[in-house]
């Protein structure tokens, strides 16, 4: 039986990713790892549960030690949006504080997932059907930390034997989880607008193409991959999955088909907008289905539906 530490447990994928870890394992082999201010609540606080600053990596080795911990899920970042605000606390966390995961993982033989994103890819990346192996050269900080971390996620596999996996996140889609400064967080608010009976402002513009995924997905990802045959695993940080790929104008005709009178118009954040263009259309991510299994359930209309039937019981 696995005994895990998430860190970053109350963040945006790590509250659900933690209660199912939970479902899987058993309540009591998986802690919720917080900082101060985001303490677990409601749920997430029925299980054990301790303060964890990623870049301690003193503080993040007694957890490690006193849970005995196996395995590590570093959801421990900021957001794209957020991470272009503040450049030094993106790094900071995401890359300074990957490394303190890094060597306790070394030191005290646990394997490690730490999601990367399709922001580590840039504009000098095809942008459709983007392979798993091409050329990257980001430009935002955000996917400078997530190349910086595959790479180093990678380092430690080959000089360490440190069992490091990833995942290139497409924009995740949540009913439970609300926006959090990320760029594709408009596909998750939009819904919320459409079960209100409230009129959408989106801040990209029609024809911005990016992939996506629906939660329950995502977290099928993460599990999917730690549970898979070591043996198999050719590339390890990170593979690109995806599910569907669809633009304002797409996403909106799709809440229409369930909710006739549903509107949008335009307001262009330009800061995510840039953002997203730097961004490719598809990933090509038959890597993952081939090594591990990768296999979405959801499309857009079924999330569609799932979701405005879940935000209007």
């Amino acid at each position: 039986m696995k005994r895990i530490l998430v860190i970053g447990s109350t963040g945006q994928i790590g509250s659900e990713l933690t209660l199912l870890l939970r479902r899987l394992y058993d309540r009591d082999n998986v802690v919720a790892g917080y900082i101060r201010g985001a303490e677990p609540r409601g749920e997430l606080a029925e299980g054990p549960q301790a303060l964890v600053d990623v870049t301690d990596a003193e503080e993040l080795a007694q957890v490690v030690r006193t849970y005995k911990a196996d395995t590590i899920f570093n959801l421990a970042a900021l957001l794209s949006v957020v991470a272009e605000r503040k450049p030094r606390l993106a790094w900071h966390i995401g890359v300074d504080g990957l490394l303190s995961v890094l060597d306790v993982a070394r030191e005290n033989g646990c394997a490690v997932f730490t999601p990367s994103s399709i922001g580590a890819f840039g504009p000098s990346t095809p942008k459709d059907k983007t392979p798993q192996d091409t050329i990257q050269r980001p430009t935002t900080i955000y996917g400078i930390s997530k190349v910086t971390g595959e790479l180093l996620s990678d380092y430690y596999h080959l000089k360490y034997g440190v069992d490091t996996r990833s995942v290139r996140f497409p924009g995740l889609i949540s009913y439970v989880t609300p926006p959090g400064g990320g760029t594709t967080d408009y596909a998750v608010d939009i819904f919320h607008c459409a079960a209100r009976g409230e009129r959408f402002c989106c801040p990209l513009k029609a024809g911005t193409y990016l992939d996506m995924m629906y939660m329950p997905d995502a977290l099928s990802a993460c599990v999917s991959l730690m549970e898979a045959d070591p043996s198999k695993l050719r590339h390890r940080n990170s593979f690109n999955v995806t599910a569907m790929s669809f633009d304002p104008e797409g996403i909106y005709q799709a809440i229409r088909q369930e909710r006739p009178g549903f509107e949008m118009e335009y307001k262009i954040d330009e800061v995510k907008q840039r953002i997203a263009d730097s961004w490719p259309n598809s990933l090509d991510d038959s890597p993952a289905r081939e090594e591990w299994g990768w296999q979405p359930r959801f499309d857009l209309p079924s999330m569609t539906k799932d979701i405005l039937e879940r935000l209007t019981t």
